[in-house]
C-alpha cells in the first residue's frame, strides 16, 4: 500500500520526523509532497523545495530512504485544482496522511482513505516557532533532527531568516 504525506517542512523538525515514521508504519511506500514548492523565499517559506528535500534526506535513516519518494507540490489558489494537480505529480496512493481539514475533506469526497497524524509537542514543534527561535538566538537545535540542524547551519539559516 502507498501513502501520501504533504507538508511545507519549513524547516523539517522532530514532529515531521514522527509524522513520517507514523505514516511509514501504515504503508509500504510513502510519497512525501513538499507543499508550496513554487513559492519564492519569504518569511513563512524561507527554504526552497530542494533545500527541504535535502533536510529530509539528511535527517532520516538510510534504511527508510528506499521506502520514500519526495515530490514537489506547487500551491494553487483553487483547492480542488490543487488536489487534481497532485494526481499528475505523484504515483497512485491508497491513503493520505493529513491534519488539514480542507485536504481531508477534498480527498474524502473523492473516496480516498484519510488518516490524521498524531501531533508531537505541537506547541513547540512548529516551523513558525523554530524559525522565531533561530532569528532570536534562542535554543532551537534540539527541536530538529541532526541532519536538519547541520543543514541549517551550513546555509546560514539565521542570516537568511533575518534578511527576509
Amino acid at each position: 500500500m502507498n501513502g501520501l504525506l504533504i507538508g511545507r517542512f519549513q524547516p523539517f523538525h522532530l514532529g515531521h520526523l514522527d509524522a513520517l515514521h507514523f505514516a511509514l508504519s501504515k504503508v509500504d511506500k510513502l510519497w512525501i509532497g513538499l507543499g508550496s514548492s513554487n513559492k519564492p523565499p519569504e518569511k513563512n517559506n524561507p527554504f526552497s523545495a530542494e533545500e527541504r528535500k535535502q533536510m529530509i534526506l539528511d535527517s532520516i535513516d538510510d534504511s527508510i530512504k528506499n521506502k520514500i519518494e519526495i515530490y514537489f507540490i506547487p500551491d494553487f489558489e483553487n483547492h480542488q485544482k490543487w488536489v487534481e494537480h497532485i494526481d499528475t505529480i505523484v504515483p497512485k496512493f491508497d491513503i493520505i496522511f493529513t491534519n488539514d481539514e480542507m485536504t481531508e475533506y477534498l480527498y474524502s469526497k473523492r473516496g480516498k482513505k484519510v488518516s490524521s497524524i498524531p501531533f508531537t509537542k505541537r506547541d513547540i514543534l512548529s516551523g513558525t516557532n523554530i524559525r522565531d527561535l533561530i532569528i532570536s538566538d534562542q535554543k532551537w537545535e534540539d527541536l530538529v533532527p541532526y541532519g536538519t540542524k547541520k543543514f541549517l547551519n551550513q546555509i546560514s539559516a539565521k542570516q537568511r531568516l533575518k534578511n527576509l
